[in-house]
């Protein structure tokens, strides 16, 4: 059997980080149902009325934001029919992201976007790992200067962005890829949920 750095066998890591994973999602059951939910009435309210969600984060995060708008704006179920849902990912206009690094910080990236696309009642998920992300807090700053509900997808204690957020999920672990894995079982489940509210009648 095949070993890793140290002698450990494969076969027992693979193990270890299932399990773990297993676990942090009994953990978010036990937890976060009630959060969860409320975030998918405040989307769902949100488009209802005609609005759109927007969604941001770093690194592994800007790439479920990417993923999540992608979900909404195509579909998530082939099997589902249903008309494109207005959402987008503030981490995909690198000259946007660029510009506003250079003149203004990086921690501005996303804020000046909120700045000039959002509008009252649109909701923002801001997607932090740690909680502490400078410029996903100032894009919640940002939102609610607008008029933005907030949501966040977060791990640990949450960090600053759960006491800035109108709604924070957090999930109970402190180890990034745990808490990932977490954070789009979350986006697909609201994307899912919305979906059927919105449009299963229709």
């Amino acid at each position: 059997m095949p070993k890793l750095e140290g002698d450990v066998d494969i076969s027992q890591h693979i193990k270890r980080h299932i399990e773990e994973n297993i676990q942090v999602k009994e953990r978010l059951l036990e937890t976060s149902l009630a959060s969860i939910q409320t975030s998918v009435n405040y989307i769902a309210g949100a488009l209802e009325s005609g609005k759109k969600v927007i969604f941001c984060g770093n690194g592994g995060s800007a790439a479920d934001a990417q993923h999540l708008a992608a979900e909404l704006v195509v579909r998530l179920r082939s099997t589902f029919e249903r008309p494109a849902i207005p959402a987008l990912a503030l981490s995909v206009n690198t000259s946007i992201i660029t510009a506003a690094g250079n003149d203004f910080g990086f921690q501005y990236v996303f804020s000046r976007q909120v700045e000039a696309i959002g509008q009252p009642d649109d909701v923002l998920v801001a997607i932090s790992t740690s909680g502490e992300s400078a410029n996903v807090i100032e894009a919640v700053k940002a939102a609610k200067r607008k008029g933005l509900k907030t949501i966040g997808f977060l791990g640990g204690t949450g960090g600053r962005l759960a006491e800035e957020v109108d709604l924070g999920i957090i999930v109970p672990s402190n180890v990034t890829a745990r808490i990932q894995e977490a954070h789009i079982l979350i986006g697909h489940i609201l994307c899912e949920m919305v979906e059927e509210l919105l449009f299963l009648d229709s």
